[in-house]
């Protein structure tokens, strides 16, 4: 595969000085002096501009909306002067009679509320032995087989014991064959702290590729913009494999050459 980006060159390596722009001169008025020789003399006040000083009002001391309208006196409840010998009012007609415990629950809608999410009763299964369509139960009548009474109830199929057997022999091979492997010196295991090394940095790998593609340009308008952003996908990926492939084996072994 080409290079996208030319080599260095030892040309960049020479230092070179560096060239600082000079500043123009700073502007002055051409009245400064007239400018201060005024301010020098003595001008009387309101000759001018006005008031040299004016007294300015507090900020505190702004006019409200509606300060200037009469206030009544705060409202009170009206009483009677004899309020404390007056009988009281007469019931109406919507006032009932406290009887007994007084509960503030709905039941109407709590009763609506559990049948609607109540589940409903499944139909008892039964049979009929006449022309008159006399009901019985159907789980006493005997023609429900009860696989409890079999003779095989409880038992592993065959198929599956043959299943398990195939799987253990399959793993004891497979256990000798690292065995003879590993007394060999043809293979060995990593230990943690290497798997938790290799692990660690795979995943520096991915975010130093992950900085670098989100870094890419918005638009992708040259051949070589789109060869950069498709390789870095593919190698996120292929990261993004070997890290879920090591997180998932806690023993790995590797092949020695």
């Amino acid at each position: 595969m080409t290079e996208l980006y030319p080599a260095e060159s030892i040309y960049n390596l020479i230092p070179r000085e560096e060239v600082k722009p000079t500043k123009p001169p700073r502007y002055t008025s051409v009245f400064k002096e007239t400018i201060k020789k005024e301010a020098q003399q003595k001008i009387a006040d309101h000759k001018t501009m006005g008031p040299a000083k004016t007294d300015v009002l507090s900020p505190d001391g702004y006019l409200l909306k509606h300060s200037k309208e009469s206030k009544l006196p705060e409202k009170k409840p009206f009483k009677y002067p004899d309020d404390e010998k007056r009988r009281p009012p007469v019931p109406t007609r919507t006032d009932y009679p406290v009887m007994g415990i007084q509960t503030k629950k709905n039941f109407l809608h709590s009763n609506a509320a559990e049948t609607i999410m109540a589940v409903p009763k499944m139909p008892q299964p039964i049979f009929v032995d006449t022309k008159k369509g006399d009901k019985h139960p159907l789980e006493t009548s005997g023609l429900v087989p009860k696989y409890l009474k079999k003779k095989d109830y409880g038992k592993v199929p065959n198929y599956l014991v043959q299943k398990n057997e195939e799987i253990k022999q399959a793993q004891e091979e497979y256990d000798a064959y690292i065995k003879e492997r590993l007394r060999q010196g043809a293979m060995k295991q990593l230990s943690d702290a290497e798997r938790e090394d290799m692990l660690q940095g795979l995943k520096k790998n991915w975010e130093e590729l992950h900085h670098e593609y989100q870094g890419l340009s918005v638009v992708i308008d040259t051949l070589p913009k789109k060869f950069h952003k498709e390789k870095l996908e593919l190698e996120m990926k292929q990261l993004e494999k070997d890290i879920d492939l090591i997180e998932r084996h806690k023993i790995i072994y590797i092949a020695n050459n």
